[in-house]
Parts: structure tokens; sequence; C-alpha cells
């Protein structure tokens, strides 16, 4: 099973989800929220050769976290993956948008200058903005949107710009998700949970989790669970071998 998109320091016990994702073979992206994360959440997964830590400073902190930029651009030396960064259009978020806007476009400048990361990418209610911003940086590195909520031209133009896509439970369970999940292309699709802000039955998600969300694309596409398990297998290498991680 592959995470594309998880919080594992922001569980309860993130050690011990650490060691039952390892006992069950798991990929992991452990994304953070905080550049100050980064190396606690690194530590994380010592000795856990499938599970890899993105380094992110999430829209949703950006006022409050902006200073850590010039940390951020330290920092992204020591890994191929950032995450979670981006831009919120909810109206909680729209009073601090120049700073979110300030923080996406540092981080991406940084990738840019850099070489390149493979990003996963937050874009609730602003999947225009981002990609806006993807065309103002390229060579940024390999845009994964997490959680895609846009509308069908907006999954269309993102499509057209070679950006990928992970899809985890909490958005396969409404008729929208698994409309978008359809018509992604199933060569830049891969699964995540969004764990532990994103719920299942009320509980919240774990890295195991994405079976539901196999099961689901399963559906979607209309294959055997072992066939989309194969195909998410070979997005995942050809998504390391594209970017050298």
């Amino acid at each position: 099973m592959i995470d594309l998109h998880c919080h594992l320091d922001l569980y309860p016990d993130p050690k011990a989800v650490v060691a039952r994702c390892k006992e069950m073979g798991i990929y992991v992206l452990s994304v953070t929220t905080t550049p100050s994360a980064f190396e606690g959440t690194r530590a994380l997964a010592k000795g856990a050769a499938r599970i890899r830590t993105g380094l992110g400073l999430h829209p949703q902190l950006a006022r409050e976290r902006r200073s850590e930029l010039p940390l951020f651009e330290t920092l992204l030396s020591r890994t191929m993956y950032v995450g979670e960064i981006g831009l919120d259009g909810a109206p909680e978020c729209k009073p601090f948008w120049d700073d979110q806007l300030a923080v996406f476009e540092g981080a991406l400048a940084a990738c840019q200058a850099a070489g390149g990361r493979v990003m996963s990418l937050h874009s609730r209610r602003a999947a225009t903005q981002v990609l806006d911003a993807l065309e103002r940086f390229p060579g940024a590195g390999t845009p994964v949107f997490h959680w895609f909520s846009g509308s069908s031209k907006e999954l269309q133009r993102a499509v057209a710009a070679g950006c990928w896509f992970s899809v985890g439970p909490a958005m396969l369970s409404s008729a929208k998700g698994r409309a978008l999940a359809s018509a992604m292309p199933r060569d830049r699709v891969l699964t995540e949970t969004d764990g532990p802000f994103a719920q299942i039955q009320g509980k919240a998600a774990f890295p195991w989790d994405c079976q539901l969300a196999i099961s689901s694309l399963a559906i979607a596409w209309g294959l055997e669970l072992d066939q989309v398990k194969v195909h998410l297998k070979r997005n995942l290498g050809r998504l390391s071998a594209a970017n050298a991680v």
C-alpha cells in the first residue's frame, strides 16, 4: 500500500503508527506543516526504508509561520519531497492570502533553484491559483495535488500541465470525489489518507486505510484489487524514477 500524504507526527502515538507501517510494508510520504517540525518528523522514520519525509509550510499556518521560510530554504537540500505546501481559499483563510502567496511562491522558488522536488500540494478552493503559481515557477518539480477538490475544468488544466494526484478514502466517499478520481489519468494517481486530519466513520484515518481507497479505485476503474495495487506501485516507481528519489 501507498500513503502519499500523511501527517505521521500528528498522531497521538506516531512511533506505533510507524512500527505498523514498517510491519505492513506501507510506502508513506510523511508530510509536515512547518519547517521547524521537519527534523523531528524525519527522525520518526529512522530505520523505515519505505517512509520519506516531506518539508512543508502549510498555507493555513502561513501568517504565523512565514518567518520560517528561510529555514525551509536551508532544509530543502535534505529531502527530495516537499509537502504540505499550497494555497487555501476557504473564507477563514482568505484574510491572510498575501501571506499564503508569499510562502507558497517562496517554496516554489526554492524548489526551482534546487532543481525540482516532488511536491504534495494543498489546493482547497484555490486550484486555479495554485496552477497559476506553478506556471510562474517552471522547473519547481512534480506537482501532486493532494485531495483535489476543484472543478472539472480545473482538473483538465492540471492534467494538461502534467500534474499528479493523490486520492484517499475521505475524498472518495463523495460522489464528486469519485467523479474527479475517475477522470484523472490512471498513470498519475496514487493513494493517500491525510491522516489524522481526515476521518473515516468519525475516526482518524491511518496509512493502512489506503486499502479503502484502493477498493474505491477498483470500482471506478473497473479493475480487480490486485490489478489496482500493481498499477499504483508502478506509478510510485515512475514518480520516484523521474525525480531520482
